[in-house]
C-alpha cells in the first residue's frame, strides 16, 4: 500500500509555513527563556539562541532536500530507507518509528505541561488540586505532597491533549485553515510583544558586551551547550512540513520553501523577542521568572494586560500542541502501510481521509506522559532521543547519497557544508 495514496494532497504554501511556524513556536521560548539567560548570566544568552538558529538552517537544508525528493508521510521514516538502501535502512527506519512512539508523545506532553505551568500566572492551578483531593477522607500518605501540588497541573495537560485531538479529527483542508488562524494568534503575539518594548528599550542593559576570557572561555562554550539545548528545542518543528510530505502541494517547490520561510521568520522573532525582554527587565529578574512574559507586559501596561497576554501565550501552546499532533500522527501510518508496523494504524478514515488510529494511539500516550512527566525532564529527553537516530544519520545519509546518486529538485547550497556544521552542532549540544 502506498503512504500517499489515501492522503489529500491539499495544504498550500501559506498552510504548510503556517502549520511549521506554529509548530517552531509553542510554549517553548517562553518557558526556556529564564533557563536560557540564568546559564549564559545576562545578554550573551542572545548566543544560545543564535547558534540555535544556525543549526536549524543548516540541518534545514538537509530537510529541504529530502522533502523534497520525497514527499511522502513519514518524514524521516521514508528518509532513512531512501538514504540507506537495504536492511540497514529499513532497520534504521523500524528503530525510528518505534522511537517516535515514545519521543512524539514526550513532545506532546511538553506542550501540555508548558501550557498548564503558564496557565497558573492565571489561576492557582495547585490550590485547585488540593482543594477537590482534600475534600476526601482518607490518608494520602506519602502521595500527599504530590496530591497537593501536581493534581491540578496535571489534570489541566490531560484535558488539554483531548481537546487537541477533537480539534484534529477532521479533513486535512479544514486543518489548513486552523492552522493559518493559529498562526495569526502566534505572529500577532510576538510582534505585540517587539512593539510594546520599544519605548523604554534599554540597549546597554540589552546587548552583550565583553566576551569572556581566560579561564572562563571553557566554561562559557560548555554552558553555551546547555542553553543552546534549551534554545534548540525552540526552534524545532522547522521539519514537520516532511512529515506531512503526502498532503502538500507541489512539494518540490514547497517543502523547502515553507522550511527557510519558517527558520527566517521565527528567528528575526526570536531574536527580537530576547533583546526586548532583557532592554525592559534586569537579566537577573528574568532569570529568576517562570512567567517572563506576563511579568514583561505587566511592567510596560499593568496586570490586566498581563493577564490577555498570558492569554495568549497559553493560544500559541494550543496551537504547537495542534501542529505537533499533526505531523507525527503520518510516522506510524507510513510504517504500517510498508508493512513495518501494525497493520491498524495504516487505517484511513473513509470520509475525512486522515490517519485517525494513528492520532488516537499518539493522542493517548501523550495524554499519559503529560500526567507521568516534568517539563525539565521531557525537554532534555526530546533532543538526544533524536540526535543520533535522526538528525545525525540523516546529515550522514545525505552526504553519502550526494556521493552515490545526482539528480535532486532541491539542492543545498555550498555542498556539504550544511550537512556537515549540522553534525558537528549536534554533536556540540549532545557531548554538552
Amino acid at each position: 500500500m502506498s503512504t500517499s495514496t489515501s492522503l489529500s494532497r491539499s495544504l498550500s504554501l501559506t498552510q504548510a509555513t503556517a502549520i511549521n511556524m506554529i509548530d517552531m513556536v509553542g510554549i517553548g521560548p517562553f518557558v526556556v527563556l529564564s533557563t536560557i539567560v540564568s546559564l549564559m548570566a545576562g545578554p550573551w544568552s542572545i548566543a544560545a539562541w543564535l547558534l540555535g538558529a544556525f543549526l536549524a538552517f543548516m540541518d534545514g537544508c538537509v530537510w529541504a532536500e529530502l522533502g523534497a525528493k520525497w514527499p511522502a508521510a513519514g518524514g524521516s521514516f521514508v528518509f532513512l530507507q531512501k538514504l540507506f538502501p537495504g536492511r540497514s535502512g529499513r532497520m534504521m527506519s523500524f528503530l525510528f518509528v518505534w522511537q517516535t512512539m515514545i519521543q512524539a508523545p514526550l513532545v506532546v506532553a511538553s506542550a501540555a505541561i508548558g501550557f498548564a505551568l503558564y496557565f497558573q500566572y492565571l489561576v492557582n492551578l495547585q490550590g485547585i488540586g488540593a482543594y477537590l483531593f482534600g475534600s476526601f477522607d482518607f490518608d494520602w500518605g506519602s502521595l500527599g505532597h504530590f496530591r497537593d501540588t501536581a493534581v491540578g497541573p496535571k489534570m489541566l495537560s490531560g484535558s488539554l491533549v483531548i481537546l487537541m485531538v477533537i480539534l484534529l479529527y477532521r479533513n486535512i483542508q479544514s486543518i489548513g485553515k486552523i492552522s493559518v488562524v493559529l498562526w495569526c494568534i502566534t505572529g500577532g503575539t510576538l510582534i505585540w510583544l517587539i512593539l510594546s518594548g520599544i519605548p523604554h528599550f534599554n540597549a546597554a542593559q540589552a546587548l552583550p558586551s565583553v566576551l569572556p576570557d581566560g579561564s572562563f572561555r571553557f566554561l562559557f562554550s560548555a554552558v553555551l551547550g546547555q542553553a543552546s539545548l534549551k534554545a534548540v528545542y525552540s526552534y524545532l518543528g522547522y521539519y514537520n512540513v516532511c512529515h506531512l510530505g503526502s498532503e502538500i502541494k507541489r512539494p518540490e517547490q514547497n517543502i523547502p520553501r515553507a522550511i527557510f520561510i519558517s527558520v527566517a521568520g521565527i528567528t528575526v522573532l526570536y531574536l527580537l523577542m530576547q533583546t526586548m525582554v532583557l532592554g525592559n527587565l534586569d537579566w537577573q529578574v528574568v532569570a529568576k521568572s517562570d512567567f517572563v512574559v506576563s511579568l514583561y507586559f505587566e511592567k510596560i501596561y499593568n496586570h490586566t494586560t498581563a493577564l490577555v497576554a498570558t492569554g495568549l501565550v497559553l493560544c500559541i501552546a494550543l496551537a504547537s500542541l495542534f501542529s505537533v499532533l499533526l505531523g507525527y500522527s503520518r510516522v506510524p501510518y507510513a510504517a504500517a502501510c510498508e508493512g513495518l508496523f501494525f497493520p491498524v494504524f495504516a487505517k484511513v478514515h473513509p470520509r475525512l481521509r486522515i490517519p485517525h488510529i494513528s492520532l488516537l494511539v499518539l493522542g493517548a500516550l501523550g495524554f499519559l506522559f503529560s500526567l507521568l512527566f516534568k517539563m525539565k525532564d521531557v525537554i532534555t529527553a526530546i533532543i538526544v532521543m533524536r540526535i543520533l537516530v535522526q538528525f545525525i544519520a540523516q546529515a550522514i545519509g545525505v552526504v553519502a547519497w550526494h556521493r552515490r546518486e545526482q539528480g535532486r529538485p532541491w539542492n543545498m547550497p555550498m555542498y556539504p557544508v550544511p550537512a556537515l556544521l549540522s553534525m558537528l552542532i549536534w554533536l556540540f549540544i549532545f557531548l554538552s
